[in-house]
């Protein structure tokens, strides 16, 4: 199996485990994750399977969009509610008029500074393990964007919004930063991941799905092949000779009718469909292979 299995991912699990457990109902050990989710968050998270591992880092910074619940009233060490309270809790009632020009600071592009607690690595090392052994982590600001930022719902201490912005942003930090300007603190207590680039809710399937499919044999159902990954790259179908040349390494020509001029990357399909190699582009219609499978 190459390609992916998107998973509906159950609060209270690491991406880790996600993987171990996906590990066990497949048997395939090469199995990868395309972007970390908190133990707190749920949703989309795409798993990379055999060969199409090599394809993640093409993944890296896909878009992501969440639905999340942010708690005004006071701030906590992991930013969400799994962390400890940093300041006594405040009553605290916000309102749409407060919270629209504030909001509006964090459309766009900008710097945000990732929670201590979180998977960015210091030095090799993630900072939440550095965190949990009382080291003092000072993480600095990553250049982040919000292309869209909507008020769901406002209930006095309690907000609902919907973010759709690019890899690498945090949620947590958002929700921080709020509560921070207010003077009042706020923390995080429900994410929801409904994207992740090209994958979507309606195309994940939870933990027991997959074991229920495992079991009659039918997980192929669930399985996006690699041909049909980074839908964003034109694909050529080339002959017989032409692959076992990509296959030594050597560059390739492509249709000028069918791949728009300009296109950086191009993925190249066996006779029979399938994925045989990522080629980036060297001269207009001539592309050499980066990676092959």
């Amino acid at each position: 199996m190459d390609g992916v299995f998107v998973v509906n991912k159950a609060e209270g699990w690491t991406s880790h485990d996600v993987v171990g457990k996906m590990r066990r109902i497949t048997g395939i050990k090469r199995i990868g994750h395309l972007g970390t989710l908190d133990p707190l968050a749920t949703g989309v998270l795409p798993l990379v399977i055999g060969r199409a591992t090599r394809l993640a880092q093409f993944h890296v910074r896909a878009d992501k969009v969440y639905t999340a619940r942010i708690r005004f009233g006071f701030a906590t060490t992991t930013y969400d509610r799994q962390g400890e309270p940093t300041s006594p809790a405040v009553d605290f009632s916000v309102t749409r008029e407060q919270l629209d020009p504030l909001l509006d600071r964090f459309r766009g592009t900008f710097d945000q500074v990732p929670p201590a607690v979180s998977a960015k690595k210091i030095d090799g090392v993630p900072a939440y393990k550095l965190a949990r052994r009382n080291i003092a982590v000072e993480l600095k600001p990553v250049e982040v964007t919000i292309y869209a930022l909507d008020l769901l719902s406002c209930d006095g201490a309690e907000i609902e919004i919907r973010v759709h912005c690019s890899g690498g942003t945090y949620v947590r930090s958002l929700a921080h930063d709020l509560g921070q300007i207010l003077g009042c603190g706020a923390h995080l207590t429900a994410l929801r991941r409904e994207a992740s680039g090209e994958f979507q809710l309606e195309q994940a399937r939870t933990i027991p799905e997959y074991e229920d499919l495992a079991r009659d044999g039918r997980l192929g159902e669930a399985l996006i092949p690699a041909a049909q990954l980074l839908p964003e790259f034109p694909s050529e179908c080339v002959d017989s000779i032409t692959m076992a040349q990509i296959r030594q390494g050597r560059d390739f020509r492509v249709s000028p009718f069918r791949i728009q001029r300009g296109s950086r990357f191009v993925k190249a399909l066996s006779p029979d469909g399938d994925l045989l190699a990522i080629g980036e582009v060297k001269l207009p219609n001539l592309y050499h292979p980066i990676l092959v499978f």
